[in-house]
């Protein structure tokens, strides 16, 4: 008798907003359940949680400050019951570290509070939490972390930014060599700059900001969530899994 595949399990941290929204609605319109995280938004978690049910997938958000390191463990704990409860399973296929903050400061400007706090968003976070969530990721597993394309281009004011950004890159490097004994794929997906709320939605809502940006890409225009969420899916597709240890940028050909 043939066993019928079990539906894919992804976990996004910062998934309730931004890009994280529309990586949570694409994987789910590709028949991919979908547990995600947020830190306050709790009513546009409700809604992408109603909007993935909608799409015919199962879907559960779950409240993590990715800058408080300390609660991991008890995340971890969280997401093991959650799979139980929810899918009957102790075990995930993607993880997308995604949860971000913005930081727009010189470095004669950058204080050691800022300095601090990027740290702990977007290195130390996805580096620990990825260490707690290690033994509910199944084998065969994808993991995904987001950087930018400020690891590639550079602007004053990015330094603090685009470093942890590259330290990422590196990280996800040796994830992809340390767990390929798993067969557990890791890779990295870079956004150029894109209309969302980041950093106060200077991308979306800034004429200028938003022209200048558009001047300097390719294809004329400047991102949108849709292009990185149709990313991330393409990327954790079957298709995708021979991928493995690699930066994708998907940023129209920005600064080219």
């Amino acid at each position: 008798m043939a066993v019928t595949p079990r539906t894919p399990i992804a976990l996004i941290t910062g998934g309730s907003r931004g890009l994280g929204r529309s990586m949570a609605l694409h994987l789910a319109a590709r028949g991919v359940d979908v547990l995600f995280t947020y830190r306050s938004a709790a009513a546009e978690a409700d809604d992408v949680r109603d909007r993935i049910r909608a799409l015919g997938r199962k879907a559960v958000a779950l409240p993590l400050d990715v800058a408080d390191s300390g609660s991991f463990s008890a995340f971890a704990a969280a997401v093991a019951a959650e799979l139980e409860r929810t899918w009957g399973t102790r075990q995930l296929d993607y993880l997308i570290n995604n949860a971000g903050i913005a930081l727009h400061a010189s470095i004669a400007e950058t204080t050691e509070a800022q300095l601090d706090e990027i740290y702990a968003v977007h290195l130390k976070a996805p580096f620990l939490l990825t260490q707690r969530l290690l033994p509910l990721i199944a084998d065969g597993g994808r993991i995904l972390n987001v950087s930018s394309g400020l690891t590639r281009m550079t602007f004053p004011g990015s330094a603090a930014y685009g470093a942890m950004k590259a330290a990422v890159e590196v990280f996800t490097r040796y994830l992809a060599k340390e767990l390929g004994p798993r067969r557990i794929t890791a890779n990295v997906i870079a956004p150029g700059a894109i209309a969302t709320d980041f950093s106060g939605g200077r991308v979306r809502d800034d004429p200028e900001v938003n022209r200048m940006v558009a001047s300097m890409t390719a294809l004329g225009r400047v991102g949108l969530p849709d292009d990185i969420g149709g990313a991330v899916a393409l990327l954790l597709s079957p298709e995708g899994a021979w991928i493995n240890g690699q930066r994708i940028e998907a940023s129209g050909g920005q600064g080219l």
